[in-house]
């Protein structure tokens, strides 16, 4: 087979990563099947024009997969592929075919604007691919994205919604993952060097063709009229990519928050990550950071197993408020997804190496679960509804989260400075309870300072455009907490850190108030230094909150 490739040097991509997905995925592929010669170029539209020979289509068919090489991918670490390994999905796609790349291939790609989308299971096997980010067209264009045949469209008629609502009064063609947003109505309000003036009120939740909701993820805000809905079908089929050793040389732009998409965004319903290795290579002196190289986005059940991530290093900035800030940088990033495991995972570099920024930043999800995986961080931004940790040891970084529901962290080593920190940025809010049990928390990775259990800051004077709590109900079961590293005026492990040092008597007025937690149960909880679990060094703002011991 013989190929011919005609890459212009202004691409405008092959597809849109910010695309909506009521627009289908195929607007910008022209597949032909012409005599003349299988070939790829883009023209002048930033089209993918595809022409496949009968022969050819007849024979990748009889194969039963699409490889890179069937449309001129080289795969030999040097000749940039990405067009090639674009064309190859387009037309695996077109055909429902699986596409399998060339075991031990390197397959090299550059920085110019194309975008490969996978809709067919793909199997990257034992190859290498060489992503490198030294000079990129577009720094918010995905290298892979996953995506649904499935269009998305605006149901009608539903003009508000109630939290915790169990039914919604809606036909649909199927399962849906629905989208709603009121626009007149700011939460997340950030405080901070990081301020900001909030964003719309949204959530996501599934809803079946009779309209009833899943109250596994159930809707968590009050609605009192509604800007825009979107309903997503959710694909019944299970698509998987396995393997691949994936390397991204890292970009040396300006250290400022020009977050980088240069991974596999995943923007379909039921899919199985398993097997991915990511490395990175050539962190120099300045970077901008990463907005994660798996980026699972607008769906739900997606499942990452058996795979190998990467820390992206540290880089400063000045934040919104004028002041130097570190730059958060995410190796995995979820937003506005639901349903979605972590399994049998870990990472290249050290956990507890504060060099690199922690491994993972989520928002507007819910059901997120860790389970036998080695990370650095949790975190929950903009709220997690339900979040599960297990198995598992997580690094200098600890877990940072706001939300709702239950927060259940069983059979797990915790290495941050608190065992669950909310999130001061956020308001340090959780709706609901939390729930630790049979786990080794070492404060500070062992560093001397003085524990606690639960941190996080609250002055009452920051309006964060909701009520902040405090979970309610507490449950430790078999705790041990590992303090033997301590300081010298060190008077034992506290429940709750100082959240408020200026309120300390009833004169203090919380402008915006804290709902503080009702109740602690403690069963078993042990100490290295052998002192006693404290309430808290502030008694005064925990003071009606029942502690109840075994």
């Amino acid at each position: 087979m013989k190929y011919n490739f005609l890459f212009f040097f202004l691409l405008t991509g092959i597809f849109s990563i910010a695309q909506e997905q009521n627009k289908s995925l195929f607007d910008n592929v022209v597949i032909t099947s012409d005599k003349n010669k299988t070939q790829v170029r883009i023209n002048e539209n930033g089209e993918l024009l595809i022409n496949v020979t009968p022969n050819d289509v007849h024979r990748i068919k009889a194969n039963g997969q699409v490889r890179y090489s069937d449309f001129g991918a080289r795969g030999d670490g040097k000749t940039d592929d990405i067009i090639a390994i674009a064309a190859t999905h387009a037309f695996a796609n077109r055909n429902d075919l699986p596409v399998k790349a060339i075991e031990g291939a390197t397959y090299y790609i550059g920085g110019k604007n194309c975008t490969a989308v996978i809709q067919t299971d793909t199997d990257f096997g034992t190859a290498a691919f060489i992503i490198d980010d030294t000079d990129v067209e577009n720094h918010n264009a995905h290298v892979f994205l996953v995506g649904s045949s499935l269009q998305s469209f605006k149901p009608e008629k539903i003009s508000s919604l109630k939290k915790n609502q169990e039914k919604i009064d809606i036909s649909l063609p199927g399962t849906c993952l629905v989208t709603v947003t009121n626009s007149q109505v700011r939460h997340y309000i950030r405080y901070g060097p990081n301020q900001n003036d909030g964003k719309p009120q949204t959530d996501i939740f599934i809803v079946d063709k009779e309209g009833n909701v899943d109250m596994n993820a159930p809707i968590v805000w009050d609605f009192n009229q509604i800007t825009d809905i979107s309903a997503l079908p959710i694909d019944e089929t299970e698509l998987t990519i396995t393997g691949g050793r994936f390397t991204t040389i890292a970009n040396q732009a300006e250290s400022k928050y020009t977050y980088y998409s240069r991974g596999i965004g995943i923007r379909r319903s039921n899919v199985l990550v398993d097997g991915l290795e990511h490395r990175i290579t050539g962190e120099g002196d300045q970077g901008a950071p990463y907005g994660g190289f798996i980026n699972i986005g607008d769906c739900a059940y997606v499942t990452v197993k058996n795979t190998l991530l990467t820390g992206h290093k540290t880089y400063r900035t000045i934040g919104s408020a004028g002041v130097p800030v570190s730059m958060g940088s995410y190796d995995l990033s979820v937003n506005r997804a639901l349903n979605v495991s972590f399994i049998d995972c870990s990472q290249t570099n050290d956990i507890n190496d504060s060099k690199y920024w922690g491994i993972l930043g989520s928002n507007y999800c819910k059901n997120l679960l860790y389970d036998n995986c080695t990370f650095s961080r949790f975190d929950a931004h903009m709220g997690v509804a339900n979040a599960t940790i297990r198995n598992s040891t997580l690094g200098h970084m600890g877990i940072n989260a706001i939300g709702s529901g239950t927060f259940l962290v069983e059979n797990s080593t915790i290495n941050g400075r608190t065992l669950i920190n909310l999130r001061s940025d956020y308001g340090s809010t959780w709706q609901g309870e939390f729930i630790i049990r049979n786990c080794i928390f070492i404060p500070a990775g062992g560093k001397p300072v003085s524990a606690s259990l639960i941190g996080g800051s609250y002055s009452g004077q920051h309006d964060f455009g909701y009520t902040s709590y405090m979970p309610e109900r507490i449950i430790i079961e078999k705790l041990h907490i590992d303090d033997s590293n301590h300081p010298d005026n060190y008077h034992g492990p506290a429940i709750f850190g100082n959240f408020n040092p200026q309120m300390t008597n009833e004169n203090y007025v919380e402008k915006y108030p804290y709902v503080k937690t009702k109740e602690v149960i403690l069963k078993n909880v042990t100490t290295a230094s052998g002192k006693d679990l404290r309430l808290s060094e502030n008694q005064f703002m925990f003071k009606d909150t029942k502690v109840i011991t075994d």
